[in-house]
């Protein structure tokens, strides 16, 4: 990530301009979609979700004939402050060694990638100066946290089909946890899960450590960006700017686990129609994300009980939207085939 001297200026006012304005779905390209499902040799409905899928894609690409031949998948990593209180089982020097990984083409998400002929991108945020520990003051301040946004935003680029968004942050799980403590009310324990594998007491120690970030930064609670500042991490912000940008270029997304999850929840709350553009993956293992998908109204495509990370979730994804879209492009008509439809 550019340092805050050559980044370019973001402040939270600039991006709620920008969320204020946010297209909505092409509804004529989804009807299309949808009187052709209706004509294809099947029973109407008979492929389920991926009829859905297919629809779906037509309204946020803007084009009767939806494709993904272009999926791009975007890493964000970022580093945490909070690790220092033993909330995960991985030191933070994992951060840049799993960057180096990534580079090396040695992560599960390169593999994952390279099966659905994807573009990876890695984006490195300030590794090297990780944003505070949030239960001594806020993880970033608005500049930071703008910047970062910001950033994110460079990832939806012209003439991609498909964004898969994805993050890597040694302690990011216990962000996402006071993320959606802060959203959306409850228990720390009720968002707390085990991230990298904790248990035990290290367990309660991210549960405590959740619930005395919260009780610290009360007065944020007003103010989803805020609150992303104060409990949230560069990657998490990133993700946020991804989210709008693709929005604003009419690029659908597709979200990874629990963590990528919490991260667009923060849009959600300030626009409950911010991520109609998106899909969740996967139900990830961490315990809450199916309390969060409820929450936003996401029911995840596929449950295959990983919980990586990496964006990994979202690249499986990807085939089920290029299957989706080999139906409705290969499939013959009834009129077209000589098939008589339903009586």
């Amino acid at each position: 990530m550019p340092s805050s001297d050559s980044s370019p200026p973001a402040t939270f006012a600039e991006m709620r301009a920008v969320l204020a304005q946010l297209p909505e779905a092409d509804e004529a390209a989804r009807t299309k979609v949808r009187l052709r499902q209706a004509d294809l040799t099947k029973p109407l409905g008979s492929l389920g979700r991926l009829e859905e899928i297919t629809e779906w894609l037509a309204a946020w690409q803007g084009r009767a004939q939806p494709r993904c031949q272009r999926p791009r998948v975007c890493v964000f990593a970022g580093s945490h402050g909070i690790v220092a209180r033993g909330v995960s089982a991985y030191p933070a020097e994992v951060n840049a060694q799993m960057v180096q990984n990534f580079i090396a083409g040695g992560a599960a998400i390169n593999q994952l990638t390279a099966a659905i002929d994807g573009d990876l991108r890695v984006y490195e945020m300030d590794l090297q100066n990780p944003v505070g520990d949030f239960t001594e003051g806020p993880a970033m301040d608005e500049g930071r946290c703008a910047r970062a946004m910001a950033y994110g935003m460079m990832a939806a680029e012209t003439g991609i089909d498909v964004l898969c968004l994805g993050e890597m942050g040694i302690g990011n799980t216990t962000s996402a946890a006071a993320l959606c403590l802060a959203l959306f009310g409850g228990r720390a324990e009720d968002w707390v899960g085990p991230g990298t594998g904790v248990s035990g007491a290290a367990l309660e120690r991210k549960i405590e450590t959740v619930q005395r970030g919260i009780e610290r930064h009360r007065a944020a609670l007003g103010d989803p960006l805020q609150v992303l500042a104060a409990v949230g991490g560069e990657e998490l912000a990133a993700i946020c700017g991804a989210i709008i940008a693709a929005r604003m270029g009419r690029i659908p997304v597709l979200l990874d686990g629990y963590t990528c999850t919490a991260a667009a929840a923060v849009l959600h709350t300030l626009d409950p129609h911010a991520l109609d553009h998106c899909l969740v993956a996967h139900r990830s293992a961490e315990p809450a994300h199916a309390a969060l998908c409820a929450r936003l109204d996401q029911k995840p495509l596929l449950d295959l009980g990983m919980r990586l990370g990496e964006g990994s979730g979202a690249a499986v994804a990807v085939s089920l939207l290029k299957a989706a879209c080999a139906c409705l492009d290969g499939m013959a008509t009834f009129s077209g085939a000589g098939v008589s439809g339903p009586a």
